[in-house]
């Protein structure tokens, strides 16, 4: 490294101060000591006496190691009532009456980080100066939320995303109208054109074409991939890298079995195996089917769906429940579907952990589909990162 780049690394050190912090460091909410990048500073109370430094990015194992794979060789980060988000303010005039399972909007689960900031700019460059990291480690850092959980009804003549219960949507528990979640997923494939976004929907629409009808005014359609690419019989997916190339990186499940003929939206449990949800989904060293899926070991759907989110949503517990119990329960359910790992892992308030929580979960995920190792990270040649099966 020259003298000059030596000498703009050394003033971007000291610009940078406490922004390099790690996981785990102590951190403050309330003044300027921040946390480094793909990280938040959070208390997980009531474990720990303060703020730390937790994750709040996932690694994209497309860009880390390769996307060169068939899509289920691949774990995706799923948040749970990804439309049920703290102070999302009424759409009706009427106050609220239901739970919510996350924290930042439907764009922020999804964004990939961007190098806006002074402090994750001058990151980017010492890292590419120093040649500690790749320029394609640095844009790995994203919230990286790449699966989303809808509940989907007929409410005021159109599609809304509610939280309810019996199959009906009321004015106390509407969230917002389906298009305007679907233009935000939009505005994110259109932004970032290798990537892609899969729904999951717990579909109440009964309207003649409803939900086609949504789909084509948020113009996400032309992401559309087609039911009649999806693999039968436990057959492996097309390439991610073919997806990307053909633009159809949107995939679409419904848990309406007549939606696949009638309006060509596949029907979830063609393809995939899924476990219990709530409370049932969370009992330690089980993992069993939810009754509309077929045997967790039933390898003849290519995709496995891991729930992970109690019956009543409290965000107190869910940072000690992705801290401890997340990654036993996916070793469990590796087992009890016929040794194979989730490519869905499904949570509530999905930042919230003592430290790597969901995200490292999901690396965990990825790093034993992609090299067999425990880290996504070990997968990348020449990584530091120990394999650790």
């Amino acid at each position: 490294m020259g003298a000059a780049a030596a000498a703009l690394v050394l003033v971007m050190a000291g610009l940078l101060g406490a922004a390099a912090a790690s996981v785990g460091d102590e951190c403050s909410t309330t003044t300027s000591v921040g946390c480094g990048a793909g990280q938040w500073c959070f208390d997980c109370e009531p474990k720990l006496a303060g703020s730390h430094c937790v994750r709040s990015a996932a690694t994209n194992p497309f860009q880390l190691v390769n996307n060169s794979l068939p899509f289920n060789k691949y774990a995706y980060l799923t948040t749970h009532n990804s439309f049920a988000i703290v102070g999302e303010p009424s759409h009706t005039g009427i106050p609220r009456i239901t739970f919510d399972n996350q924290e930042d909007t439907v764009t922020d689960q999804l964004k990939v980080a961007s190098v806006s900031s002074d402090k994750t700019l001058l990151l980017f460059y010492m890292s590419y100066l120093m040649n500690i990291t790749s320029h394609r480690n640095c844009i790995a850092l994203q919230n990286g939320v790449r699966a989303l959980m809808l509940d989907t009804y007929d409410f005021k003549g159109s599609v809304w995303l509610c939280h309810s219960s019996g199959g009906k949507c009321n004015d106390f528990t509407a969230f917002e109208p389906a298009l305007d979640t679907f233009k935000e997923i939009e505005a994110f494939l259109s932004a970032n054109p290798s990537e892609i976004v899969t729904l999951i929907l717990e579909d109440y629409v009964h309207a003649p074409n409803g939900l086609t009808n949504v789909f084509k005014a948020s113009g996400l359609q032309k992401y559309w991939f087609p039911v009649s690419n999806m693999p039968k019989d436990g057959q492996e997916w097309p390439l991610v890298s073919e997806m990307v190339t053909s633009n159809q990186r949107l995939l679409v499940f419904t848990s309406a079995r007549s939606k696949q003929v009638t309006e060509g939206i596949a029907y979830q449990w063609n393809f995939m195996v899924e476990n219990n949800y709530g409370d049932d989904g969370m009992d330690a060293g089980k993992c069993s089917n939810r009754a509309e899926s077929a045997p967790l070991n039933d390898k003849t759907k290519s995709l496995v769906l891991m729930n992970y989110f109690p019956s009543v949503p409290m965000k107190p517990t869910a940072c000690l429940q992705h801290s401890r119990g997340l990654t036993g329960m996916s070793n469990t359910c590796y087992g009890s579907a016929g040794n194979r790992w989730a490519n869905f892992i499904a949570v509530d308030y999905y930042k919230r952990s003592e430290g790597g929580g969901a995200f490292q979960a999901t690396d965990l995920l990825n790093g034993m589909l992609l090299c067999g190792c425990q880290d996504v990270k070990a997968c990348q040649r020449g990584s530091s990162v120990v394999c650790s099966t």
